[in-house]
């Protein structure tokens, strides 16, 4: 027999509503000697007064008399089922007088779901209970299970949907309380090797970080006093900290494990041993259980992904920038956020015989296509300055290059030569942020001359050139850095030059302040290159 059907021939609370003392000592007396507990009224108002919500358990079923003092037992009846409240609970109307056939079908088509003549055999009376019960259990399990399984279909969205493990973590304790309307406890392990534990009770008064649902590292795995034991495979311990009191027994609770990969770590979620009834219940907890560890699955691949491409990417960039007498360089690379695929900035700085040639650029989109474009792009510039080319010469080349392997690619790229002899910078612009300079008196100013993006096949004008006096400071940038959504552009340019305006000229120190005061937003790589020019070479 399945719990199910066991669930339907459990004892249930029953409601006896007759104004005759004897009738109601006898059915009273029948259904308690089957196990039932019942409660008595003695007419209609006191029985719709203990259906209406309160603290104790509400009835299960209700045998109603037609005949009753204040109303009838047909208008209790309807009563009952007009209030979405307790209108699954299945009512017996019962008579001695009004029993004709047109009686009992007025019953039933006011509400009954049963009608019974007195006398009443005390069998007749338990089976035609026990059959209302079924029928009403099995509504409300079909019921339940139907507002259970929507809630699991939103909990799932919401574990897809969550950017990272800690947020995992805590959407699926939320999850596992709201479908089964208990305290619960999730714990995963992070793609980066940190076990994290969520739950949604409160703990102790001592720990002043108390909130719902809590969060913690649990990074000693089997320190704490309290642990459930749910590596059925390793026998490690997971740490559940400040559990309550009611939760300590391990008969009280419940812990599901699941695992997308056998290798894999797995995840586990904690309820109340109470909190599952049926069959039902076990299926939809190990099926939310699933759901987290195939939703962690996924950030666990997007994570090792994204570390992978950063890696190539980063492989794209110089290992190391030249030492010259001619200018004191620093640059810094930051990229995107581990929610945001990786870009195309990239950075450049080559001492040629005809001077310091350096650049910053950035590859329009965001995908490994656009870190490979990147590459090939970084290493055909440094390929053609080795060549002595000019900065408008090298971003001919490189145009035409990017529309013969790579057609439909763009290019935002500004080339600027610092040569040896003289105080002349040669600034060739293919559609980047201007860069700015700082000149030794500490003020600032962008050079906003521009030729068209690399990869239209458009000719570019020649480098625009510019004084910049020993110590002055040129700074190149990638949008990364200063470009915010709802704010202007000429907003974000102004407060970049603000910045570069004050404090030291030290190229380090520079892009230490820059990124400290203007706080990238991380949904864009960032480069950033500082060059404080040193007097140019005599002779």
């Amino acid at each position: 027999m399945s719990h199910a059907l066991e669930q339907d021939r459990s004892p249930a609370r029953i409601l006896v509503v007759d104004d005759n003392p004897t009738n109601r000592y006898v059915l009273a007396t029948t259904l308690r000697r089957a196990g039932h507990q019942v409660i008595e009224a003695e007419d209609g108002t006191r029985a719709l007064e203990l259906l209406a919500p309160h603290g104790d358990e509400p009835p299960e079923a209700a045998v109603v008399d037609v005949r009753l003092p204040d109303m009838t037992g047909l208008e209790v009846c309807e009563r009952i089922k007009s209030d979405p409240l307790t209108a699954s609970i299945p009512v017996i109307n019962i008579s001695a007088s009004a029993i004709t056939v047109q009686d009992r079908t007025q019953g039933l088509y006011r509400g009954a779901d049963a009608y019974l003549v007195e006398p009443i055999a005390p069998d007749e009376l338990l089976a035609t209970i026990t059959a209302s019960l079924r029928y009403a259990r099995a509504r409300r399990r079909a019921e339940r299970l139907a507002e259970r399984l929507h809630l699991l279909n939103e909990v799932t969205l919401a574990l897809y949907s969550a950017p990272d493990a800690n947020q995992l973590v805590h959407a699926t304790a939320q999850g596992a309380a709201a479908i089964f309307r208990c305290d619960a406890a999730a714990i995963l392990t992070t793609p980066q090797g940190n076990p994290v534990v969520a739950h949604t009770w409160h703990d102790t008064p001592a720990d002043t970080q108390a909130a719902q649902p809590q969060a913690h590292p649990a990074p000693g795995w089997g320190q704490e006093s309290e642990r459930v034991k749910a590596w059925a495979t390793s026998g490690q311990t997971i740490p559940l900290p400040c559990l309550p009191t009611e939760l300590k027994d391990p008969a009280n609770r419940r812990v599901v494990i699941g695992r997308a990969k056998t290798e894999r770590p797995p995840v586990a979620l904690l309820v109340p041993a109470g909190a599952l009834t049926t069959q039902d219940d076990e299926r939809l907890l190990t099926q939310l259980t699933q759901a987290c560890a195939l939703a962690l699955e996924a950030l666990r691949s997007y994570s090792e992904e994204h570390a992978l491409a950063l890696t190539l990417q980063r492989s794209f960039l110089p290992e190391s920038l030249p030492k010259t007498a001619r200018a004191h360089l620093a640059v810094r690379y930051l990229p995107a956020s581990d929610h945001t695929e990786i870009g195309g900035d990239f950075y450049e700085a080559i001492d040629t015989p005809a001077g310091l040639v350096v650049a910053v650029g950035d590859v329009a989109g965001h995908s490994l296509d656009a870190a490979m474009v990147m590459g090939q792009i970084r290493h055909a510039l440094r390929a053609y300055a080795t060549e002595g080319h000019p900065p408008e010469v090298i971003l001919s080349r490189l145009d035409r290059l990017l529309t013969t392997v790579e057609p439909g690619a763009t290019v935002t790229l500004c080339v600027v030569l610092v040569a040896h002899h003289g105080d002349t910078l040669h600034i060739a612009n293919a559609g980047h942020l201007p860069p700015l300079l700082r000149a030794p008196d500490g003020t600032t100013a962008y050079v906003t001359q521009h030729g068209p993006l690399l990869g239209l096949g458009l000719p570019h004008p020649p480098a625009h050139q510019v004084t910049a006096p020993p110590g002055t400071l040129l700074l190149l940038v990638t949008d990364g850095l200063i470009e915010r959504r709802h704010e202007d552009l000429q907003t974000s340019l102004k407060s970049l030059a603000e910045v570069a305006g004050e404090g030291s000229t030290d190229p380090e120190e520079t892009c230490t302040r820059l990124l400290e005061r203007l706080s990238p937003d991380g949904n864009d790589d960032v480069a950033l290159m500082a060059v404080r020019l040193n007097p140019a070479a005599t002779g």
